[in-house]
């Protein structure tokens, strides 16, 4: 059995207790925060140790690795990545900038590789509005849903080059929000027209990529009542093909952090709600073993369409990364993006 779920660990290294539940509960995947990483030697073995809990060698591990102020791996033992925005600032040439965003991917894309991680948390789909909460800012690669979607698409084109999954998130939309959803529900009252034509257009424009993460966001035009993680009007939406006003997106759609503050109800019926509105996969971020527990209780097998979804999603790995001749590759890189680099490797804030 394969449970529809994924979760973090408190540490670097796996303890005997988050052994045995990981063992019974045999989730889907794994996430890694800055609290796991410490040397490559390190988080090898522990992406090693997690796929042994479950016995699958092909167990997804995912980090959000975005750049900016969302990196988990970070110097020294790692390079610094600039946020989203960074890559149209460094040009005029939107090829150019493209190019760029698809090489730092790629780059991106063999670190992980060599430690054994197999899914990055990008590319951020989200396209701000004036007047939105920060929480996405400089993460977002652009201000308009066009350039949002073509420099997403080449950051995803360039993790799948390198053997790693991309994941667009927050679908259908953070980018106007008010409120930081890890610590408030972020409610979004425009019209399913204006929603459409901006927060949703990057997202239709990749409904083609293997897996989705869900915005906590209550979106009015949808549903009054509940954020889109778990609605299911909004997961609809998600669903319906282009062609009837939906999203168009078939791929896997897991849940954005079940323990942030935007949802309500305990962490059991956050999961059994997120499972119910049509997400696939839910996911618990911080590593605590009493909530992944009470996660545990809300989540059943995953099984039919979702597992259908999550077994197409692995199948996009490609049997052998693009080559990459990584030093003049990144040499090439850092040059184009000088100066940019040290403000990008800054404190962290704001979670995925």
């Amino acid at each position: 059995m394969i449970s529809a779920a994924i979760y973090g660990c408190e540490g670097p290294v796996l303890g005997e207790e988050e052994r045995r539940f990981f063992r019974d509960v045999r989730p889907w995947g794994f996430i890694l925060f800055r609290r796991n990483v410490e040397t490559p030697d390190q988080v090898r073995a522990l992406t090693a140790a997690l796929r042994e809990t479950v016995g699958r060698a092909d167990a997804p591990i995912l980090i959000d690795q975005e750049g900016g102020r969302v990196q988990r791996l970070r110097p020294p033992h790692w390079p610094a990545y600039p946020p989203g925005a960074a890559y149209l600032k460094a040009t005029n040439d939107p090829l150019e900038a493209r190019e760029l965003a698809r090489l730092g991917a790629r780059l991106i894309a063999h670190d992980l590789l060599a430690l054994g991680i197999t899914v990055d948390c990008l590319p951020v789909l989200d396209t701000p509005t004036p007047g939105a909460h920060d929480i996405i800012g400089d993460r977002a690669y652009a201000h308009d849903p066009a350039t949002v979607a073509q420099l997403g698409r080449a950051a995803a084109e360039g993790l799948l080059a390198g053997g790693v999954l991309p994941v667009i998130k927050h679908m259908p939309g953070h980018g106007r929000a008010t409120a930081d959803s890890h610590h408030a529900l972020p409610v979004v009252a425009d019209p399913l027209k204006t929603l459409d034509a901006w927060d949703f257009a990057p997202f239709r424009a990749l409904s083609d990529m293997p897996m989705a993460m869900t915005a906590h966001v209550v979106f009015e035009a949808i549903d009054r009542k509940r954020p889109a993680t778990t609605s299911r009007k909004a997961v609809r939406l998600m669903r319906e093909d282009a062609a009837r006003g939906g999203l168009g997106f078939g791929g896997l759609i897991i849940t954005d952090d079940l323990s942030m503050n935007a949802l309500s109800g305990s962490l059991r019926e956050r999961a059994e709600a997120s499972l119910k509105a049509g997400c696939d996969v839910v996911l618990h971020c911080n590593g605590n073993l009493n909530e992944m527990r009470a996660v545990a209780e809300g989540v059943g097998r995953l099984r039919g369409a979702a597992a259908k979804r999550a077994g197409a999603a692995l199948a996009r790995v490609p049997a052998t990364p693009e080559p990459l001749d990584e030093a003049p590759a990144r040499a090439r890189f850092e040059a184009r993006l000088a100066g940019r680099m040290t403000a990008a490797a800054g404190p962290a804030a704001g979670e995925a």
